[in-house]
C-alpha cells in the first residue's frame, strides 16, 4: 500500500511538472527597466502601473510617457501624455500608444513616426505598426523635410508604408507649405533604404533636332545578393523604341562585371555629309542601330587577373545622334576603379575611336607578363577595314633590378604581336629589347647613369593591296644613353599652423641617347620605326614640398608645386652638311614644360606647353585652372591649343547666390572655326528636403530647355519643353 501511495505521489508530481513545462514554451516577456516618480504593482495582474516621467527600458529600445500600465502577462504597455517610443533608430511621438515590447508593434493616437536610414517623416491620426517595418495610417501625411510646416508633403485618407519598400496612399493629394497642388486618388511612392525591385525615377527630355520627346522608365531587379538588372525602356518620338538592359553580377568571391546592351530599330531620316564625303550618310528609315559593353574582371591568384573591357556600337553616328544622353555617358566615371562604378571612356560627340581590350595579366615581384587583344572601331572613317588590330599582343617585362651580385642593373621590354586588318599590310613581330645599366653616385652631389641596349626585332608580313610584296625581315640595333643629375634644395622654417616647413628643390637633369643608322625600307607599316637618334635632353625641375601638421599633432607630405622645363638639342642636326641646302641647321627642339600647381584646397593649375624656339610660335597649350572656395562657389576655366588644328575655350562657373540658390554657367568655344560649342544658363534652387533645376542649353545641332524637380529620398522628376520663344 505504501509503494502504491508513493508511486501515485509521483505520478502526480510528474503531471504536474508536465504541466509547467508546457508553460515554459510560451514566449517569455523582454526584460524591462522601469523608472517614474510614482510606481504600484498588481501581483494579481502582474501589472505595473507608473506615474511621472515614465522611462521604460528595453532591448534596443525604451518608452517615455507622462503615465504608463505595462501588462507583463502580455508584455505590453500603454501609455498615455507626451509619449515618446524608441525602437532601434525609428522614433515614435503621439498622445496615446498601445504598444507590444515583445513584438515592437502597436497603435498610437496623433502621432508621427521618425525613419532614420531615409529621413522620412509620417504623421496621422492614428498610426498602426503591423510588423517590423510596416506602419498604417489613417488621415496620413509623409514627406522627408523637418519641422512642424514641411515644405512638402503627400497626405491621404490611407497611408501604407513600408521600410526598404514603397508606400501607398489612397484619396490624397500633394501639398507644398500645406497648400493642397496636386490632387492623387492612388499613389505609390518609394520609401527605400536599401537596394528593391521597382521603378527607378524616369528620364523626360525634349531635344528639338535629333530626338523629341525622349522618355525613359528604368526598371531595376534585385536578383540576389550576388546579381540584379536594370532594364531601360526608351521611347523617342522622332526616332523610336530603344530596349536597354543592364546586368551587374558576382560570381564566387573572385570574379565580377557589368554587362550592358541597347537596340533600337531608327525611324529617323537623316542626310548629313559632316563636311566630308566620305562620311556622307543618306538613310531612310528603319535603320538597326544597336551598342553593347562588357566590363568583367576575374582574378585567378594574387596578381593573376582576366580582364574584359569591351564595347562596341553599330556606327559612327551612335555618339553624335545620342550625345544629349545615353548609358555610357549617364555611367561615366573618371579615374575610378570601384566595383561597378561606371564605363571607362565618355561618350560623346566628340569620340573619335573605340577602342575594346581583353587582358591576361600575371605579375611578379619584379616582372609583368600580359597578353591583349584589342579591336578598334574607328569613327573619323566610313570604312574599318584598314585600321590595325591585335590579335594578340603579348608583352614580358622586367622592371629595373640589379644583375645577380654585380653594380649592374637589368630591365628587359619584350613583346610578340599578330597584327590583322582586312586592307593593307597585317602579320607578326617579335621585339626584344634588354638594357644594362650602372648607376654611379658621387656623394650626395651627383648621379651618373650610363646604359647599353640590344635590340633585335623579327617580322612576318602580308598584303592584300595589290602590288605590294611580302615583307619578311629582321632588325639589330644598339642603344648607348646616360643621365646625368644633381639636386640642390633648401628647408624653409615657415611655423604656420598647417605648414610646419616647405622644402624647395632644384634638380638638373642631362640625358645623352643614341641610336646608330639601321635601314628599315623593307619593314611592314604595322611595325614601328625606330629613328636615328644622337640627342641630349636637358632638364630643370623644381618641386615644393610642405610639411602639414594636423590637430593631433601628426604630420604629412604634400607636393604642391612642380615645375619641369626641357628641350633636346640635335647633334645630328647640328653636325648636317648643309651644302645645297636651303634649309639652316636647328638643332635645338622646342621647350616643353609641365606644371602641377595646388598650394591649397581651393586652388590649381595644371598646364602643359610646347614652344617653337626656332620660329617662336606656341605649338602646343593645354592648361586648366580650378577657383573654389569654402562656400561652395567655384570657377574652371580650360584652354587647349595644337597649332592649326585646335583651338578651345571652357569655362564652367557655380555661383551661390543664397545659401538655397546656385546659378551655373557652362562655355565652350571653338576658337579656330568662331562658333560657340556650347552655352548652358542653369538655375538651382535646393532647401533641406526638395531642390529644382532649370536649364537651357544652345550648341550648334541642337537647342534645348530641362526642369529637373528632385524630392529628396524620394528620387526626380526631369522635364524638358522645346524651344525657347521666337527660336
Amino acid at each position: 500500500m505504501r509503494k502504491r501511495c508513493i508511486l501515485l505521489f509521483m505520478s502526480m508530481l510528474l503531471f504536474l511538472c508536465g504541466n509547467l513545462s508546457f508553460a515554459s514554451v510560451q514566449d517569455i516577456p523582454k526584460r524591462v527597466d522601469i523608472e517614474a516618480d510614482s510606481l504600484a504593482y498588481d501581483s494579481d495582474t502582474e501589472t505595473y502601473r507608473a506615474s511621472g516621467n515614465v522611462i521604460i527600458s528595453f532591448k534596443d529600445g525604451f518608452i517615455k510617457a507622462d503615465d504608463v500600465i505595462l501588462d507583463r502577462l502580455k508584455d505590453e504597455a500603454t501609455a498615455e501624455g507626451h509619449v515618446f517610443i524608441k525602437s532601434g533608430k525609428d522614433i515614435l511621438e503621439g498622445k496615446k500608444a498601445q504598444f507590444n515590447i515583445g513584438t515592437e508593434t502597436g497603435t498610437m493616437s496623433d502621432g508621427k513616426v521618425f525613419f532614420d536610414k531615409n529621413h522620412l517623416y509620417l504623421r496621422g491620426e492614428t498610426i498602426e505598426k503591423t510588423g517590423d517595418a510596416t506602419y498604417f495610417m489613417k488621415e496620413g501625411r509623409a514627406t522627408t523635410c523637418d519641422g512642424e510646416n514641411p515644405d512638402w508633403m503627400f497626405t491621404g485618407s490611407e497611408m501604407e508604408v513600408t521600410i526598404d519598400g514603397y508606400g501607398t496612399l489612397k484619396n490624397g493629394a500633394f501639398q507644398v507649405k500645406g497648400i493642397p497642388v496636386l490632387y492623387l486618388p492612388y499613389l505609390i511612392f518609394p520609401a527605400k533604404t536599401t537596394r528593391q525591385t521597382g521603378l527607378l525615377p524616369p528620364h523626360i527630355a525634349y531635344s528639338r533636332d535629333k530626338l523629341g520627346w525622349d522618355v525613359g522608365i528604368p526598371f531595376y531587379w534585385a536578383i540576389s545578393e550576388n546579381a540584379d538588372a536594370t532594364f531601360y525602356q526608351r521611347y523617342m518620338d522622332k526616332r523610336g523604341f530603344q530596349e536597354g538592359a543592364e546586368l551587374r553580377y558576382i560570381v564566387g568571391e573572385n570574379s565580377h562585371g557589368t554587362l550592358y546592351g541597347d537596340y533600337l530599330n531608327d525611324s529617323m531620316e537623316v542626310l548629313d555629309s559632316e563636311g566630308d564625303a566620305v562620311l556622307h550618310r543618306e538613310w531612310k528609315e528603319d535603320n538597326k542601330r544597336w551598342s553593347y559593353y562588357l566590363d568583367h574582371e576575374t582574378t585567378f591568384s594574387p596578381g593573376f587577373y582576366l580582364k574584359t573591357d569591351i564595347k562596341r556600337v553599330s556606327d559612327r553616328w551612335y555618339f553624335r545622334d545620342f550625345d544629349s544622353y545615353n548609358y555610357y555617358m549617364a555611367h561615366y566615371r573618371e579615374n575610378d576603379t570601384r566595383m561597378f562604378n561606371g564605363v571607362s571612356f565618355d561618350a560623346d560627340e566628340s569620340l573619335t575611336a573605340l577602342t575594346s581590350t581583353v587582358r591576361l595579366v600575371k605579375d611578379w615581384n619584379l616582372f609583368n607578363a600580359t597578353a591583349l587583344m584589342e579591336y578598334t572601331d574607328n569613327f573619323q572613317s566610313y570604312s574599318n577595314d584598314e585600321t590595325l588590330q591585335k590579335y594578340p599582343e603579348v608583352t614580358f617585362t622586367g622592371l629595373k633590378q640589379p644583375l645577380y651580385n654585380s653594380p649592374l642593373d637589368f630591365e628587359l621590354t619584350s613583346s610578340y604581336g599578330h597584327y590583322y586588318r582586312t586592307t593593307g599590310y597585317r602579320g607578326d613581330s617579335f621585339d626584344a629589347y634588354p638594357v644594362f645599366s650602372w648607376p654611379l653616385s658621387f656623394e650626395d652631389y651627383l648621379e651618373f647613369t650610363p646604359s647599353l641596349g640590344l635590340r633585335e626585332t623579327t617580322w612576318e608580313s602580308s598584303s592584300t593591296t595589290a602590288g605590294n610584296e611580302e615583307r619578311d625581315g629582321s632588325r639589330e640595333l644598339y642603344t648607348v644613353g646616360t643621365t646625368l643629375s644633381s639636386e640642390v634644395h633648401r628647408i624653409f622654417d615657415v611655423g604656420g599652423t598647417v605648414v610646419d616647413k616647405i622644402r624647395h628643390s632644384i634638380r638638373p637633369e642631362a640625358e645623352y641617347s643614341y641610336i646608330p643608322y639601321v635601314y628599315q625600307k623593307d619593314r611592314p607599316d604595322f611595325l614601328a620605326e625606330v629613328a636615328e637618334t644622337n640627342t641630349v635632353t636637358y632638364s630643370l625641375i623644381n618641386t615644393m614640398i610642405a610639411r602639414l601638421k594636423d590637430e593631433n599633432g601628426g604630420t604629412a607630405y604634400r607636393e604642391f608645386f612642380r615645375l619641369k622645363l626641357s628641350q633636346v638639342y640635335d647633334i645630328k642636326e647640328a653636325r648636317r652638311n648643309t651644302a645645297g641646302s636651303s634649309q639652316p641647321r636647328r638643332p635645338f627642339g622646342n621647350i616643353t614644360s609641365e606644371l602641377d600647381f595646388a598650394p591649397f584646397r581651393y586652388l590649381s593649375l595644371d598646364a602643359d606647353t610646347n614652344f617653337d624656339v626656332t620660329s617662336g610660335e606656341w605649338k602646343e597649350i593645354n592648361s586648366i585652372l580650378g577657383i573654389s572656395d569654402p562656400r561652395g562657389d567655384s570657377l574652371t576655366a580650360e584652354y587647349r591649343y595644337t597649332q592649326n588644328s585646335v583651338e578651345e575655350i571652357g569655362l564652367s562657373f557655380k555661383g551661390k547666390a543664397t545659401e538655397s540658390l546656385d546659378l551655373m554657367y557652362i562655355l565652350r568655344k571653338d576658337e579656330l572655326d568662331k562658333k560657340t560649342l556650347e552655352a548652358t544658363y542653369a538655375v538651382d534652387y535646393h532647401r533641406q528636403c526638395w531642390s529644382v533645376e532649370l536649364s537651357y542649353t544652345d550648341s550648334p545641332d541642337d537647342r534645348n530647355f530641362m526642369m529637373v524637380f528632385s524630392l529628396y529620398g524620394l528620387g526626380k522628376v526631369g522635364r524638358v519643353g522645346g524651344s525657347m520663344p521666337g527660336q
